[in-house]
């Protein structure tokens, strides 16, 4: 081959370049330009055109003093790079004329006139009314002004347009021109710039700043319409380097995207609305940088590729733009906010529901420094309480009804010349104004003004109370008052921006296209041009991406309360008393006394379920000394992990960061885990402990999981000096207001002398005095930076910046015990690039808990293997966790996920049996909504795993994957195993959950198989790598098939602050009762958590998990204390937690009857505390109350007739009080 030209691709592909003499291939390794170039290349790929340029503009010089003779290849070589750079029509003729005379032989000497190359600028300023490309701002601006076409108001904003080079040198703008001319129809001006390379900041530098040189922004909002991060491009990028150049400008940054790797049809006709790959390189990257608006404001031409506008879609972004930067030219005091809190279920006494928050204390915080900043609240009440009674009347709300404050009554002839989508709606709801949020006559807004804030109440979805609605396998549109609330900000109130009040509303969870929506994707349609704030609990980033990309938001992130470890009461508090009477006493006459104390006491706290006790006193005196300390031993380990759980106490408050002291219990979790991947690598506490005492901390791990008393002794000892390191550390670095600063005891120490350091303090005269200091000095210098990033916080600042303006700083959303980068709060909420997952060290992770599940399975099974495995992954875990969950689906079916030369994990390699050491087990995988959403191509990823396991040639008995492939690929009639192999499960697109949480929240079910009817009709469509743009399709009868076969149901805890019943998502994902019921001899399959929230990574089955708990949170005076410290929603969370526990009995059966005994004495027996729970919010503790008799009505609670009695009188009592009867 004589002539061969690539560019650009990447290094291992260019180096197919040649052209005569020279070859690319032979530069890699020598002392060259071409040859450094070509190393650089290899290391950053994404800099491959910056590199080009470079390349381009310092080889001519060079070459010019290389014999003719050598150098005329190689000057060839560049001049085509120079062609190719160019991009226009005449180069790219040039390009070819020139190669084919020099390199072809028949055209050899042919004489065709070519013409030097034309570069144009690398870094400028276009228009296409401008006569040329500029370099200077300031020449810019002199053709700008003096424009006879268009004239400005003097204050208009200023957008700063960030473009490809690529598309403006090779004539395919008109996308570009769209923008910019609808801009300055708006009253915008403009300043589009662009660049050659994937260094965009270079021009945001250079153009964005006040031309005299002041140093002043010159721009009021960043819109970028490459669709690519602001450094780098589609494989890696320099997030760094990109937050710095935007907060330095410190104004909104937006990026949007033309389609690329669809046509205009094809995405108008998707359900999952952008390409999954477009989504993971176009929209998750620059959200890394603080990019908001992902909006799609070009398509792509069927017929010449090109991109075109897509006018209705730039008109959109246009309006968003042009309002977020009106956010800066608005003085404060001019400024209208919308408040939206959530109502969730919509049920008396459940107004200002979110995740971790106390809404209306943290709404009373914003609106007093937004006070301070300017801003007209007007007549502010006194506390948080009175603005509760002033948005709801009476502290008490049910929607449709007029509980609620009615701030606007909307006719129903207002509402349909203002809404422009109201008829869509018909079809789900009838002609309006409906019966949500309606009289009959009017729709109403529900919510309460203060000056120009108004905190209104957001409808919600209006199906929950509806069991057929929640059988449909698609979610049904926003009703009409969901409508006209969002159609009041926009056009009545006319809100400047939208601030959304907590985790989490249902605007972002209304049917439409996933990502990169179309105008008739309802949160497009809702948001309107409305500039979104919304706070969001930090440990959730995955719905606060959700968020981010259907709604529009600029995410806050705020911070879960503070963690606390959960402690022991009761029975369990005494029971912790024997246990050290009895390792004191093991070898004295009084062991066997104690012994039979301690059993009789586990007995009564109900332990006899999670250790198995000795059947009566005559069994208990067969037992010699080792048989003893074997059942104290596993009753010790039981407590221990009641006692060192974390819960979070109580319900934060924006604005509010926690004390150095509240701040220890998270401290010591963080030291907990060994960190290898930090710089420098840091070792976790408890190893360093016990080093010191010539042991091995996985070896005490071991011990002490299997119940041995010594090594369950040993590892509390260690959990209690770490912690009182922690606590000195702290302590030494608090001073008088609790807060970090100068301790004055350490101050006075020091000075005269007499200062102790706080290791040694903690350490002097204990088994651990001679740990290694240097490991602990690092491993606290580490647990120092997380210490200050825990008590800081700029939630309250993070807001005030967006309303102003400015750039809300970027940061990662998850655990901040696993990441306490996620720290401080008051940041705008990032996930992860989605080709990362999953990393080494979580495949590492997941291969270790898959063979503890698989490990404890076969113990209670007689050693026999599960065949197949149905488990759920979340968007949030896999987050949290870098994919963990993820690669555990892959370790069960034997397949190794391998990342590419970028680091990106798209390859697979089979797992060996003979180095699997066990057959491949089957998987059923549900997905969740949200994971779906952000990781649909690793989804792809798990069914190309799943088949390529179904395809190897290996036999039944070692292969279920197989095995079950082609049962059921006979039984269904199917072509062949790769397509029975479909096991990749999620909802429809634009739909979430299986509904199951719903219908029990909502009381809305007859039976459980209607609620199991609602998992089937909503989590059976399948996903298919062969396949990769069809999004799910309904595959109920694969679904159902692959369903019967499972022998285990299994879920994923990860974090301390999110357990089984604090959210209701994890039963309305869990298919145990359904599995049951598909299989053909009716058994039960086995159900398991897996628990990684510490370093000791358990797998429980389900009822233990659900009974360890209740015991640290419902049934724990610590937990709910903490929670009715916040009152009114205190109760509500109370409440919660019974009703979750109540949809686990709905869909597994394994909650115990104590659990429901221990809850009814704690909060409706003792009068005293039923009182207290009744007048904080009496509404949600009627819910509590009907909670409790609807269990014992589905016989999930054995209540005796005294308990229902009591119950009936109770609600009674309740009703009345609402009501007003004295």
């Amino acid at each position: 081959m004589d002539a061969c030209l690539i560019f650009p691709s990447m290094p291992a592909v260019m180096k197919l370049n040649k052209l005569g003499t020279f070859s690319m291939s032979q530069l890699g390794g020598g002392k060259s330009m071409i040859g450094d170039f070509i190393k650089s290349a290899r290391k950053n790929n994404d800099n491959f055109e910056e590199g080009l340029l470079k390349l381009v503009r310092t080889l001519p010089k060079v070459l010019k003093f290389l014999p003719s003779d050598k150098a005329q290849d190689a000057r060839n070589f560049v001049n085509s790079l120079q062609y190719w750079l160019g991009g226009n029509q005449e180069n790219l003729e040039n390009l070819l004329i020139n190669i084919a005379q020099e390199y072809v032989p028949a055209l050899k000497g042919a004489g065709m006139d070519t013409s030097d190359p034309v570069l144009p600028p690398d870094v400028g300023i276009w228009h296409p009314c401008a006569p040329i490309m500029y370099e200077d701002l300031k020449e810019y601006l002199n053709w700008y002004d003096t424009r006879k076409d268009m004239t400005f108001a003097k204050d208009a904003p200023v957008i700063g347009l960030v473009l490809q080079r690529s598309h403006l040198v090779t004539g395919d703008a008109g996308h570009y021109e769209g923008v910019v001319m609808e801009l300055e129809a708006k009253g915008a001006k403009v300043v589009p710039v662009f660049a050659g390379g994937l260094d965009f900041s270079s021009p945001v530098k250079k153009f964005f700043y006040d031309p005299l040189g002041s140093g002043r922004t010159f721009v009021d909002t960043v819109l970028s319409l490459t669709g690519f991060a602001l450094v780098g491009g589609p494989a890696r990028q320099d997030a760094p380097k990109a937050v710095e150049a935007l907060t330095n400008l410190n104004v909104p940054y937006l990026c949007s995207l033309p389609l690329v790797f669809q046509t205009t049809e094809e995405w108008m006709d998707s359900e999952l609305g952008v390409h999954p790959v477009q989504v993971a390189l176009q929209v998750a990257l620059p959200e890394l940088d603080g990019a908001i608006e992902p909006i799609v404001f070009a398509g792509r031409d069927s017929a010449t590729g090109k991109s075109h506008s897509l006018p209705d879609r730039i008109a959109a972004l246009v309006n968003r733009t042009y309002n977020w930067a009106r956010l800066r030219k608005l003085r404060n005091k001019e400024k209208k906010l919308a408040i939206t809190v959530f109502s969730f279920p919509p049920d008396k006494g459940n107004v200002g529901t979110a995740a971790y928050l106390n809404v209306f204390g943290s709404i009373f915080e914003v609106l007093k420094n937004l006070q301070k900043e300017g801003y007209d609240v007007g007549n502010l009440p006194m506390t948080g309480d009175q603005l509760i009674k002033q948005v709801i009347n009476d502290s008490e709300a049910k929607h449709n009804s007029a509980d609620l404050n009615v701030a606007y009554r909307m006719s129903t002839s207002e509402y349909e010349k203002l809404c422009d989508y109201s008829e869509a709606l018909e079809e789900n709801w009838g002609k309006p104004p409906g019966q949500l949020n309606s009289n009959g006559q009017d729709l109403l807004v529900y919510g309460k003004q203060f000056g120009n804030v108004f905190i209104g109440v957001q409808p919600t979805f209006g199906y929950e109370g509806d069991p057929m609605r929640l059988l449909f396998s698609r979610s049904a549109s926003p009703h009409h008052g969901f409508a006209a609330y969002y159609t009041y900000l926009e056009k009545i109130f006319k809100a400047d921006a939208v601030l959304h009040f907590g985790t989490h509303g249902s605007l972002e969870f209304m049917p439409g296209k996933q990502v990169g929506m179309s105008g008739v994707c309802y949160p497009d349609s809702l948001i309107g041009s409305i500039p979104n704030m919304y706070y969001y609990a930090a440990n959730n980033p995955s719905e606060a991406t959700i968020a981010k990309r259907r709604s529009y938001a600029n995410t806050i992130s705020y911070l879960t309360p503070p963690a606390e470890n959960a402690g022991l009461y009761k029975g369990l508090k005494e029971l912790k008393e024997l246990i050290s009477s009895y390792q004191g006493m093991r070898e004295s006459g009084r062991a066997e006394q104690i012994c039979a104390t301690i059993v009789e006491t586990a007995r009564q706290c109900n332990l006899d379920r999670d250790v198995t006790l000795p059947a009566d006193d005559e069994a208990l005196k067969q037992l010699n000394m080792d048989e003893r300390d074997s059942i104290v031993g596993k009753i010790y380990k039981q407590l221990m992990e009641i006692e060192s759980r974390l819960l979070p106490c109580g319900l934060h408050i924006v604005g509010c960061a926690p004390s150095a002291m509240e701040a220890v219990a998270t401290l010591v979790n963080i030291g907990e885990l060994d960190r290898p991947d930090n710089n420098p690598p840091v070792k976790g506490l408890p190893g360093i402990l016990a080093r010191a005492i010539g042991r091995d901390i996985e070896s005490i791990y071991q011990g002490n999981n299997r119940g041995e008393l010594a090594e369950v002794d040993t590892l509390q000892r260690i959990t209690a000096m770490s912690r009182e390191l922690v606590g000195e550390y702290v302590r030494d670095r608090t001073g008088l207001d609790g807060r970090i600063g100068n301790s004055i005891q350490t101050t006075i120490s020091k000075w005269i002398g007499l200062y102790e350091d706080p290791f040694s303090r903690a350490l002097r005269g204990t088994e651990f005095a001679g740990c290694n200091r240097l490991e602990l000095a690092e491993t606290f210098k580490y647990l120092d930076f997380c210490l200050t990033q825990i008590v800081n916080d700029n939630e309250l600042g993070a807001l005030v910046e967006g309303l102003d303006g400015k750039y809300v700083l970027p940061g990662p959303g998850g655990d901040p015990i696993r990441n306490p980068l996620v720290l401080p709060t008051g940041k705008n909420i990032h996930a992860l690039d989605p080709q990362s997952i999953p990393t080494v060290a979580a495949i590492k992770s997941a291969a270790v808990v898959v063979e503890r599940l698989i490990d404890r399975e076969r113990t209670l099974n007689g050693g026999k293997y599960p065949e197949t495995i149905a488990l759920v992954l979340w968007g949030t875990d896999n987050i949290k966790t870098y994919g963990e969950s993820l690669a555990q689906v892959m370790m069960m079916v034997g397949i190794r996920p391998v990342p590419d030369a970028l680091g990106r994990v798209n390859k697979l390699e089979v797992i060996p049996l003979e180095e699997l050491g066990r057959p491949r087990v089957d998987v059923v995988v549900n997905c969740s909504g949200v994971f779906r959403d952000l990781f649909v191509n690793q989804m792809l990823l798990l069914d190309r795993a799943v088949k390529m396991a179904a395809e190897l040639d290996e036999p039944d008995e070692m292969n279920f994957v197989r095995k079950h492939a082609r049962q059921q690929a006979e039984e269904l009639g199917l072509k062949s195993v790769r397509d029975a192999a479909t096991r990749i499960f999620s909802n429809s697109s634009g739909s979430y959950s299986s509904n199951v949480n719903l219908a029990v929240e909502n009381s809305s079910w007859t039976d459980e198989s209607q609620l199991q009817e609602m998992y089937v009709k909503r989590k059976s469509f399948a996903f298919n790598s062969d396949r990769p743009g069809a999004g799910g399709e309904e595959n109920r009868e694969v679904f159902e098939t692959a369903m019967k076969t499972v022998d285990v149901t299994f879920q994923n805890l990860d974090s301390s602050e999110i357990s089984l019943t604090d959210v209701s998502h994890y039963f309305d994902s869990d298919p145990t009762k359904l599995v049951q019921n598909l299989r053909g001899d009716g058994k039960a399959p086995s159900a398991y958590i897996a628990d990684t929230t510490t370093a000791n990574a358990q797998v429980r089955t389900l009822g233990e998990t659900v009974r360890l708990d209740a015991r640290t949170k419902l049934l724990n005076p610590k937990w709910y204390e903490g929670m009715l410290g916040s009152g009114y929603e205190g109760v509500r969370e109370i409440q919660k937690r019974l009703t979750n526990t109540m949809g686990w009995s709905a869909t597994s059966g394994m909650v115990d009857n104590w659990v429901y005994d221990e809850a009814n004495s704690t909060f409706i027996e003792d009068p005293a505390m039923a009182q207290r729970l009744m007048d904080a919010n009496p509404n949600s503790f009627r819910k509590l109350v009907a909670t409790f008799l609807e269990a014992n009505g589905r016989g999930y609670w054995d209540a005796s007739p005294e308990q229902l009695e009591k119950l009936k009188q109770m609600y009674m009592d309740v009703e009345d009080k609402i009501e007003g009867v004295e």
